[in-house]
């Protein structure tokens, strides 16, 4: 039985709010700010804020608030984590892989639940979890469009994100898959940048992403 009580044909897609998601690993919660501004400046409104390091949890509660941005957490792992960023302000939670307990808290809490998936059997316990929407992870190394065209093909209801190895030089190659509405990556948000404050650079990548995707 699904976990989800809205059916999937009328839950709102996450997938679909913008074609680019950038994965951010912060230094420092003060990065996240002037971050966010020069994603939206390039038309990203979607961002992934990983909890990979400290700073990431600041960084959400940072940028929460600002107007027009739909603000997430990677990286989470536990349904503690869930609780965590959501009271940070976190309106998604993606994972690298798939945990019921990270599915059905996020639910809970009233979060799209966006896991990371690598094989048939993933996909069958997402379905079964009421997913409609999944992150496939590492798509590069799992072997690309080749890959993801083959695992759709017994789940037709499924859309997915592809993210680890995508770049701006393969992103088309994902986004012209009809189950593939968008994409994660980090060039756009390289952590060398961040650290330089080339928040220019961040905009110009951001603004070159989302006019080759469209």
């Amino acid at each position: 039985m699904s976990t989800l009580t809205e059916p999937a044909a009328t839950r709102p897609s996450l997938l679909t709010r913008c074609p680019v998601v950038p994965v951010v690993v912060l230094d420092t919660a003060d990065q996240a700010r002037p971050l966010a501004a020069a994603l939206l400046a390039g038309g990203i409104d979607v961002i992934e804020v990983t909890l990979r390091t400290p700073a990431g949890l600041a960084g959400i509660t940072a940028i929460a608030d600002l107007p027009g941005l739909h603000v997430g957490a990677g990286s989470v792992l536990t349904a503690t984590q869930v609780d965590q960023v959501v009271d940070a302000g976190a309106r998604f939670v993606v994972s690298p892989g798939l945990s019921a307990a990270v599915v059905e808290r996020a639910h809970e809490r009233g979060v799209p639940a966006l896991p990371g998936i690598a094989t048939a059997s993933d996909l069958m316990a997402a379905v079964a979890l009421g997913l409609d929407e999944v992150k496939i992870f590492p798509a590069g190394l799992l072997g690309g469009p080749a890959m993801i065209t083959a695992l759709a093909a017994p789940f037709p209801q499924l859309r997915f994100m592809p993210s680890g190895g995508v770049s701006a030089a393969t992103m088309t190659d994902y986004l012209s898959l009809p189950m593939v509405p968008a994409v994660s990556g980090s060039w756009m948000v390289d952590r060398e940048l961040l650290r330089r404050n080339r928040f220019d650079e961040v905009t110009r990548l951001s603004a070159a992403a989302i006019s080759q995707a469209r």
